[in-house]
């Protein structure tokens, strides 16, 4: 018997008052359950997300045990750039790794523009599997943003100072501008398909954009932030900015047509509704946190709890995903926890 569909996370997203605080988890389906694990003992990331029936279960898995309000697609944000033309391999301990980087205008004119049914059908089909047939909760979908995309391409994998990628950005900005302009309908075109095929809500990824100060977000990337969301805002489906390290950015995130705004562990959203930030707002614990005593999980996830409903417009998340030495007891404790707490 199929349970009854619970869309309070929707509601939250709109801004609407709910019974309690809905919460879902940052890199729910993963590293941290020993399901998954074993999974990722025969099959690579790559190799689950093009197998839906088992791509469906990775990501089903979590609401199952957890009892969170969203599931979130299981995939990576380097899933649409090898049809672009970009050889990336996701190796362990880390992470996206890329042949063939961009380095010159060339190399962006050679990027090719995706055909989902055709590129991505194993991400359309998962999300059928999913939203038709086995969640009882909403679908998140999501993509990477261009700056944390084109920081990849360019350096040619994770980087701590992004010196390549802001090299290009100062003194090559046709380049530049031309590589946001393509990933920017990439993102519009990998979205609308995810949307189509059943998500509920979308969240982008602009993991690490907070390296870049306010005048050069504003010059590089608020442009292509406004048109990808301006575009997106007509599917009608909520949509969620997240990012690392990006307190000094809020107010410009604030100024785009999102729902939701993601905070990491270090604004509270006492900080950001000071700053003028009027969006419904997700977050904030410290992943670090959940490897703590439960006495201190429990203060710290009540205090923000209260902090959310003191604010108003709250769902609750994690300030970044869950680390591969969380235990899966805990997250189903915080989960009731967060619960049962903001029903009071």
């Amino acid at each position: 018997m199929v349970k009854e569909f619970n869309d309070t996370i929707l509601k939250a997203y709109r801004g609407e008052k709910t019974s309690y605080t809905p919460v879902w988890y940052m890199r729910q389906a993963g590293r941290s359950q020993k399901e998954y694990r074993e999974i990722k003992e025969k099959y690579s990331l790559f190799e689950i997300t093009h197998n839906p029936e088992l791509c469906a279960y990775v990501t089903r898995l979590p609401v199952e045990q957890y009892n969170v309000d969203a599931a979130i697609l299981y995939k990576d944000i380097m899933t649409p750039l090898p049809a672009m033309g970009i050889d990336v391999e996701i190796k362990a301990g880390v992470g996206p790794v890329i042949d063939n980087p961009i380095r010159r205008f060339e190399d962006v004119v050679k990027l090719r523009p995706l055909e989902p049914e055709k590129d991505i059908d194993y991400v359309l089909d998962t999300i059928k599997l999913l939203t038709e047939e086995q969640l009882s909760v909403p679908l998140i979908g999501f993509s990477g943003a261009p700056f944390t995309l084109a920081s990849y391409m360019i350096e040619g994998g994770p980087s701590k100072n992004y010196s390549k990628t802001k090299a290009l950005m100062y003194s090559e900005p046709k380049s530049w501008f031309a590589l946001m302009d393509k990933l920017g309908e990439m993102i519009i075109t990998y979205v609308r398909a995810q949307i189509k095929a059943g998500v509920s809500a979308v969240q982008i990824f602009d993991s690490w954009v907070g390296t870049l100060n306010v005048q050069d977000y504003r010059t590089y990337v608020k442009p292509i932030m406004e048109h990808i969301f301006n575009e997106l805002r007509a599917d009608q489906v909520p949509l969620i900015l997240f990012g690392v390290g990006a307190k000094h950015l809020l107010t410009e995130w604030n100024d785009l047509a999102v729902d939701v705004i993601g905070l990491d562990w270090r604004t509270s959203i006492v900080e950001a509704r000071e700053l003028g930030v009027d969006k419904v707002l997700q977050g904030n614990l410290d992943p670090a946190i959940l490897l703590a005593d439960w006495d201190t999980i429990e203060s710290r996830t009540k205090a923000i709890i209260d902090e959310g409903i003191e604010a108003g417009r709250h769902v609750f998340n994690l300030g970044h995903g869950v680390t591969p030495d969380v235990s899966q007891d805990t997250l189903k404790k915080l989960t009731e926890l967060i619960h049962t707490y903001s029903k009071r």
